[in-house]
């Protein structure tokens, strides 16, 4: 990773706050706006919003556990108890639930830092082009850790400038999810503007237009504007920068990373410095021991579950790719029937330190998208939709879709498509509620039905509430 030079120090800025809340007023609000003079300190200014990606709260830890534990694709090893993990995958949230609490904090956290870029970079002393480059990567940041705040806990509070004192902080209340959502767009129709294509050096990993336009389709997707998804997503596709790499298991080796094909990815760099990946020892078979991992814990998250395991069609060239069915015991020569995904695998510097990045945009998902917005837009699949979904399964070594399928069919075809293309990545729980879908599907994992319709969107955490009860209410449905 490119940035981690940075991130260390710049994080240093954003202090521990008070309580909990958004972790937003800094320690010493006079020695913080003295900071901000010059292009050196906006940089690390803007390195601290990048940074808190890769927190706990973000995609460190907590995202993953709403994205993909939270679906029918994986799970994690402590089914039957009450760790923050298994709560979440077994739809028993509790509002104190450790997973939801970081990732409000941990992202309204990254939201003051992006705030705080913007309210002091006028004032620094720069190059305009650069100040203008900036000003697009945090709106950038900042429009995606809303749409990640927005589709987890529905109405949010909507904080767009630095927060000063702790009862500024305590006083935000919730508006409305369309208002956020306003707001996510307008960032990130400001951001496409200001960004540069790609980079080069250093600089590698940021925030780029091609990224700003792939999120701002997939936020029109999320909230049925199918037209301008539809256009916004071919402007990605158009710009040509971006490709299918030709061997699907060539997505993953680190060595690899911030390839033609990812639009961004979340870095992260292993090496003692506070700045690697878990992935790789959280996401191994949980009593494995010394028989995949090295070195370290296997921690038995994030693991396919058999309905993933069943969803890859015969042939499928990505399946061998994304999961391992199970490991050989060393001890006893047996295989062990214990599936885990193969998606992070890397040699951790020590535990919890691996070198493995979170991939949050790529090409194909781009592709998918499309094909979908063509066929939501209008009255069914056009030869165009079939193209870009069948340039993903060409990839996997699959036969193409057959014409002539309904824009039902064909809905579910491309549920089908981003359930094996992008598993573990972080898209399928938020797939199936954009298209109504969880409910029906999650019941159907569960044989039972564990899941209502309130369950699309998750509890405030109680500590939020406790604070500004007045300001934040519990989502319908959560009692406890």
């Amino acid at each position: 990773m490119k940035l981690n030079a940075y991130i260390l120090c710049a994080l240093s800025m954003l202090g521990t706050g008070c309580s909990d809340f958004l972790e937003l007023a800094p320690r010493d609000a006079t020695n913080v706006s003295n900071f901000y003079r010059n292009a050196s300190d906006m940089q690390a200014a803007v390195n601290a919003a990048y940074g808190m990606l890769s927190s706990a709260g973000e995609y460190g830890y907590a995202y993953y556990n709403v994205s993909e534990v939270r679906s029918d694709n994986t799970m994690n090893f402590e089914v039957g108890g009450n760790l923050p993990d298994a709560e979440l995958d077994q739809f028993k949230m509790a509002s104190t639930n450790e997973i939801i609490r970081l990732m409000w904090i941990d992202t309204y956290r990254g939201i003051l830092a992006c705030n705080t870029v913007l309210d002091h970079i006028n004032g620094a002393t720069m190059d305009q082009a650069l100040r203008e480059r900036f000003i697009g990567e945090v709106k950038f940041l900042r429009a995606l850790k809303y749409f990640n705040l927005v589709r987890t806990f529905g109405d949010v509070p909507l904080v767009l400038s630095e927060t000063k004192s702790v009862s500024e902080g305590y006083s935000q209340s919730r508006v409305a999810k369309a208002e956020a959502y306003n707001q996510i767009i307008a960032d990130l129709t400001e951001a496409e503007q200001k960004l540069p294509v790609a980079y080069t050096g250093a600089d590698i990993g940021k925030a780029t237009k091609g990224a700003a336009k792939a999120l701002l389709g997939k936020v029109y997707l999320t909230i049925g504007e199918f037209a301008k998804a539809k256009d916004k997503l071919k402007e990605v596709i158009d710009q040509g920068n971006y490709k299918l790499l030709d061997d699907y298991a060539a997505l993953w080796p680190v060595a690899n990373a911030n390839h033609q094909e990812s639009i961004f990815e979340v870095q992260f760099k292993k090496g003692g410095t506070g700045t690697g990946s878990s992935f790789y020892n959280n996401f191994m078979p949980r009593n494995s021991g010394t028989n995949i991992i090295k070195v370290g814990f296997a921690g038995g998250r994030n693991n396919p579950t058999a309905d993933l395991v069943a969803a890859y069609e015969p042939g499928d060239a990505r399946k061998a790719a994304s999961l391992a069915t199970g490991y050989t015991d060393a001890a006893t020569g047996k295989f062990v029937a214990d599936p885990y995904t193969l998606k992070y695998q890397d040699t951790p510097f020590s535990e919890g330190d691996a070198d493995n990045n979170w991939t949050v945009l790529r090409y194909a998902d781009v592709l998918l998208m499309y094909a979908e917005a063509i066929s939501q837009a209008g009255s069914g699949p056009t030869a165009e939709a079939y193209e870009a979904i069948n340039a993903v399964r060409k990839r996997a070594k699959l036969a193409p879709l057959a014409a002539g399928l309904s824009k039902a069919a064909f809905a579910l075809a491309i549920e089908h498509e981003r359930q094996v293309e992008l598993a573990f990545e972080g898209h399928r729980w938020f797939d199936l509620v954009r298209t109504g879908r969880e409910v029906a599907v999650m019941n159907e994992h569960f044989k039972a039905p564990v899941v209502a319709e309130f369950n699309a969107v998750f509890p405030i955490p109680q500590t939020q509430i406790d604070v500004n009860p007045q300001g934040i209410k519990q989502n319908p449905g959560y009692t406890f």
